[in-house]
């Protein structure tokens, strides 16, 4: 399967789990087409002061990647800085929440994926 960028998915939501503004997710992969491997495949566009809220995984985790910009990142209670090329894992039975302080829009990669010890 070839999927081009005009094919994809694009989603808005605003106040992503109790966070700030609208996210608009780029869906590369749909929940239906990844085998049961998991349930988000997007590139996320956080623009300045936008958030997600702090949330917890079960049965799954979370990847987050930082294609461009900065964004924070509360990992085991504490706000980190994360910049391009950075990675988060949010692991099965964590919470973990995710913030652009910055004045400039944020593009994230985030993928939640089955936690095949959970299965």
């Amino acid at each position: 399967m070839i999927k081009t960028a005009g094919e994809q998915q694009v989603r808005i939501r605003e106040n992503v789990r109790g966070g700030e503004g609208a996210l608009a997710f780029h869906d590369f992969l749909l929940t239906e087409e990844s085998y049961g491997a998991g349930k988000l495949f997007s590139r996320t566009e956080l623009p300045a002061g936008a958030s997600i809220g702090e949330h917890r995984h079960d049965g799954e985790f979370e990847v987050y990647y930082v294609f461009a910009g900065t964004v924070e990142v509360l990992d085991g209670g504490v706000w980190t800085t994360m910049r391009r090329g950075d990675t988060h894992l949010c692991a099965s039975g964590e919470s973990h929440a995710l913030r652009n302080t910055s004045a400039e829009e944020a593009q994230v990669l985030m993928l939640i994926l089955n936690d095949p010890r959970a299965l």
